[in-house]
């Protein structure tokens, strides 16, 4: 079945080569999506309808969630001018000239509406609750990732929501109780990525307890890191010593994280959250 699902694969590509991810991922079995799924950065100008993406929302909603509460919720945009400001907010990097831009945010405002009309005392506005809608949305947003890109479509994560939650949160009207956690990029793709490289299992993966790695254990668990080619570039062109350096000095300076992280706690302050 692989076989015929391959020639085929090929022989779209031929005819249409610009179509030819979308097949591909459409004709991927499952055990092969995940071993094989790669972040797309560019993409066609055209949006998915609102019918395909709620439908993968409707799926989506399957995922596990605390309490069964979910305390999430997604913000879909496509309006040029609303685009333009959360680009904005995102730097205007490459992956956020999607034509959909969807903001997932931990939401603990829904529910407390309904304990409050049910006459009930809700408590969501500390720690545990941010966490527990944390969670919920990151849960979703996995789950939509995964149906989107078997659809055919491609996503990319957008680690940048927090940086300017304050400015996202305006130009989406959140209310006290709803934050802005982190956004899809969500489009067909230009083309098939490349993957990216990625950590050994050993790394990550741990029986019963957490292992004290020794100094060169984790330069040989970083290796192909290291040795990657792209990131290899990145150290020469920002002029580093080590691609460790690419992240502390460039990429995630103390200079640009430290302010950053004081404006994430002021706002979550403000919308009403005890730290």
């Amino acid at each position: 079945m692989k076989f015929v699902l391959d020639f085929l694969a090929g022989f779209y590509y031929l005819c249409c080569p610009e179509r030819t991810y979308q097949i591909y991922i459409m004709t991927t079995p499952t055990s092969s999506y995940f071993s094989s799924r790669a972040t797309v950065r560019n993409f066609k100008p055209e949006a998915p309808s609102r019918e395909l993406l709620r439908e993968i929302a409707q799926q989506a909603m399957r995922a596990p969630t605390t309490g069964n509460m979910q305390l999430y919720s997604a913000v879909v945009t496509t309006d040029p001018e609303r685009l333009t400001i959360l680009r904005g907010a995102h730097f205007n990097q490459p992956a956020s000239m999607a034509p959909v831009l969807i903001t997932i945010c931990a939401d603990v405002r829904r529910f407390e509406r309904w304990c409050e009309l049910s006459n009930a005392a809700p408590a969501f506005r500390n720690l545990q609750g941010l966490m527990a809608a944390i969670l919920d949305a990151s849960l979703f947003a996995q789950q939509f990732t995964v149906i989107a890109e078997m659809q055919g479509l491609g996503t990319c994560w957008l680690g940048t929501t927090t940086y300017n939650a304050p400015e996202i949160a305006e130009a989406l009207n959140l209310p006290k109780g709803v934050v802005p956690i982190g956004t899809l990029a969500i489009g067909y793709p230009q083309e098939r990525p490349a993957q990216c490289e990625r950590l050994p299992l050993d790394a990550l993966w741990h029986e019963e307890e957490y292992p004290e790695h020794s100094d060169e254990e984790i330069l040989t668990l970083f290796k192909a890191k290291d040795e990657f080619a792209p990131n290899r570039k990145f150290v020469e062109e920002n002029g580093k010593q080590t691609l460790a350096q690419v992240f502390t000095d460039v990429r995630y300076p103390r200079s640009t994280s430290d302010p950053f992280s004081a404006k994430f706690a002021d706002f979550l302050r403000a919308q009403g959250f005890e730290l």
